[in-house]
């Protein structure tokens, strides 16, 4: 058993950022566990790439909007902690499983903003609190949010409000659990060509090219813009930070 291996817990692993961030993670030495949904074939794949990179790596389902699992799934991360790691704990959570709902505040179904809690602040609220006892002493949270909660984009509403009560909320965490020395930060990306959102940003060339204009660098952001940050963030040169916002949008509407 190596004490000192940092493993870390990537939510919504399989694909865009989460996937992303879990390879980052990897290329900086750290063994990585990811989620997913439904792609079970692409979280495999996942998984090969990490193991490719010299780490270990492991997959779990998990319905991220579906808090009466989350006992089992506990259990079950429980298990592989021990049985591949021979560890209790584990050092690193990005809470990342989400997806997104373009729909003016007026034409938003109830159905779609319970969706939304569910799997933006419900699931994480609850999930990090019963993972709380298996993040190790100096250990490291970082949740998504969004640029939205700061520039505003017509369709939005609900989702980027769901967003900024993760924010809220990342500041709690910080000054709660930094009496064991675990660190919670906020990471908050601009618009991403991903297919989050069905893809809206990666395939509408009208929409591409209007939110381009609006980013001082002259481009909307790709995955690879922000696993390397949420990385970085996990390592003991950012262990002064704490408790912080960091939008990694590319100077979107400044």
């Amino acid at each position: 058993m190596n004490s000192t291996q940092k493993i870390a817990l990537v939510t919504g692993g399989s694909r865009g950022l989460g996937r992303n961030t879990a390879l980052a993670l990897s290329r900086k030495g750290i063994d990585v566990i990811i989620t997913y949904h439904t792609k079970k074939e692409e979280a495999e794949k996942v998984v090969k790439e990490i193991e490719y990179n010299g780490q270990k790596a492991a997959a779990l389902q998990l319905d991220a909007g579906n808090v009466s699992s989350f006992d089992t799934f506990v259990s079950q991360l429980s298990t592989l902690l021990k049985e591949k790691w021979d560890r209790e704990q584990f050092n690193i959570l990005v809470n990342n499983a989400g997806f997104g709902v373009h729909a003016p505040i007026m034409e938003t179904t109830e159905e779609q903003f319970d969706n939304l809690m569910n799997v933006q602040v419900k699931g994480v609220f609850f999930l990090s609190q019963k993972l709380f006892p298996l993040i190790s002493d100096n250990g490291r949270v970082i949740n998504i949010s969004t640029g939205l909660t700061r520039f505003v984009i017509d369709g939005f509403g609900a989702y980027s409000a769901m967003k900024g009560a993760i924010e809220v909320l990342t500041k709690y965490m910080a000054k709660e659990w930094g009496k064991r020395g675990i660190r919670v930060n906020v990471v908050a990306p601009g618009a991403i060509a991903t297919d989050f959102g069905g893809g809206a940003v990666r395939d509408n060339e009208h929409m591409r090219e209007f939110i381009a204009s609006q980013i001082a660098l002259g481009r909307v952001g790709e995955a690879d813009d922000i696993g390397g940050v949420v990385a970085s963030l996990c390592t003991d040169e950012f262990g002064w930070v704490n408790g912080t916002r960091l939008e990694v949008s590319g100077g979107q509407q400044l």
